[in-house]
This record gives structure tokens, sequence and C-alpha cells, in this order.
């Protein structure tokens, strides 16, 4: 278990293993999610870490009025049920 000690301006030094277990670097940006009581400490990815996450190998793009479609169609389903 890792401990460190926050100062009278509330900040603290986060413990090497703890760093190296979420891959901080100087400068990296944390995000604390707070849930029942407990406090989560998340490394913020940056949006360009988004790229190619959707994508399909061998699946051609859909395009926007194709999207809209699937969802028309797919509502008008849940609409019959």
């Amino acid at each position: 278990m890792q401990e460190s000690t926050v100062t009278m301006k509330g900040q603290t030094t986060l413990p090497k293993d703890v760093r190296r277990a979420l891959g901080l670097a100087s400068g990296d940006r944390v995000r604390y999610v707070i849930l029942d009581g407990e406090v989560r400490l998340l490394k913020v990815q940056p949006v360009s870490g988004l790229a190619g996450l959707l994508a399909r190998p061998g699946r051609k793009p859909v395009s926007l009025d194709e999207m809209d479609e699937a969802i028309a169609g797919g509502a008008a389903e849940d609409s019959d049920a």
C-alpha cells in the first residue's frame, strides 16, 4: 500500500510505483473520479489517442447519411415492438 502526505496547500507527491503503474511522466494530467467515498486516479488520455479506435480493417467507411438511415431504421424497429 502506498502513502503520501498532503501539504497545507493540498498538494501531494504521487509515489513512484503509482506513477509507473499509470505510465505518468512529468507534465501528464490526471483525473480524479469519486465513487462511494473512494477516489480513483486516472491518467488523462489525449483525444488524439482515440484515432483509429473504431477502425474495422476490411470494411468501408460509413457516411453520415448512412449512419442517420441506420439510426432511423433502428428507432422504427423499436417503435414497432
